[in-house]
């Protein structure tokens, strides 16, 4: 029998953090371990305070995010859940980056499925010269032709490969954090995780926004969680793609599939109550792991890919349009509430 009283505590709890939260407090780095770590029965006690901040920042509104695998596969890095990688047996395309056309008619379709933003992803290290040259040719042309914001894929970036890409149109760069630093070495050995926040810098540095999240359910621990989004908001990330491990057969991963939806539930609302004021989006492994409580996560996320991922399969778009209209949300492309 569900403890009335024990559920009122909980409830006061999570509001007082939101309360604080929108008073422009920081959330602790113990609550939000608190969080992760709350019980199921405390999970729509937690969504419904993450929504109140939500709500302030981003009203009603979700906004969609097309990907496209520009050049798939051929990658010479070791990362551990990635099916492109050099250590990976999984059966991917394999192919470098698409002509004009290619890129051109999936930015269309982004324009159609209400996208606001086109994210151009390269499997790679970093940027070859020829990669760099071809997203320099296309993004003025699909900004001027289809009004998307770009966000580019490209691996390690230089400071002067960032300031190509802000001077050609690019607006933000992802470029994910993917778990703690303390867990990134058991994760991938080719690059480290200092790599990765220098990428950053360099973004920042350059004039865009940066895009960085992560992946949930690699063997880390909640306190990795926790110190992966409070690194985020420490480099002050405007975008935060938020992945559940798809453990595809063949990479070094396959096999782990512990995370419940309600796992899924505490880190989504764990990382807004974290960055309150960011964009924050459910991404990749939603449709495995949320399954049926997909609906849920739009309680404390903004944002959705709609569409296919790099290498796996996402829900037909219709079905997330449908979600968003039963939940009285609306698509928008616009920043904010």
């Amino acid at each position: 029998m569900l403890n009335v009283e024990t559920t009122a505590v909980a409830t006061n709890r999570y509001d007082r953090w939101a309360d604080e939260v929108l008073a422009g407090q920081s959330l602790s780095r113990e609550n939000a371990l608190e969080i992760l770590k709350a019980p199921d029965a405390d999970i729509l006690a937690i969504l419904a305070a993450g929504f109140r901040i939500r709500q302030q920042h981003f009203g009603r509104t979700v906004q969609l995010y097309f990907l496209m695998s520009a050049k798939s596969g051929l990658c010479p890095e070791d990362c551990h859940y990635c099916s492109q990688s050099k250590i990976s047996t999984a059966p991917v395309p394999k192919h470098n980056i698409l002509k004009r056309d290619d890129l051109m008619k999936a930015a269309e379709m982004a324009a159609e499925r209400g996208a606001k933003t086109y994210c151009l992803v390269i499997s790679a290290r970093g940027p070859s010269e020829r990669e760099m040259n071809a997203v320099e040719t296309i993004v003025p042309e699909i900004k001027e032709k289809h009004g998307l914001d770009i966000c580019a894929c490209l691996g390690l970036l230089t400071r002067e490969q960032a300031d190509r890409l802000k001077a050609c149109g690019v607006d933000r760069v992802n470029h994910n954090l993917n778990t703690s630093e303390d867990h990134y070495a058991d994760i991938c050995t080719t690059h480290t995780y200092a790599d990765r926040v220098q990428t950053l810098r360099h973004v920042r540095d350059a004039g865009m926004e940066m895009c960085s999240g992560g992946i949930i359910g690699m063997g880390e621990k909640h306190e990795d969680v926790v110190s992966m989004a409070f690194d985020l908001q420490e480099l002050g990330v405007q975008s935060i793609p938020l992945n559940f491990l798809n453990a595809i057969e063949g990479t070094p991963l396959q096999g782990n599939a512990d995370l419940t939806p309600n796992d899924c539930l505490r880190a989504l609302a764990m990382f807004r109550f974290v960055n309150p004021t960011r964009e924050l989006r459910i991404s990749g492994g939603r449709e495995i792991h949320l399954r049926s409580m997909q609906p849920l996560g739009l309680y404390v996320a903004n944002s959705l890919f709609v569409g296919d991922y790099l290498t796996t399969k996402g829900q037909a778009p219709q079905e997330d349009y449908d979600m968003i209209r039963d939940l009285g949300f609306e698509v928008t492309t616009k920043t904010g509430a």
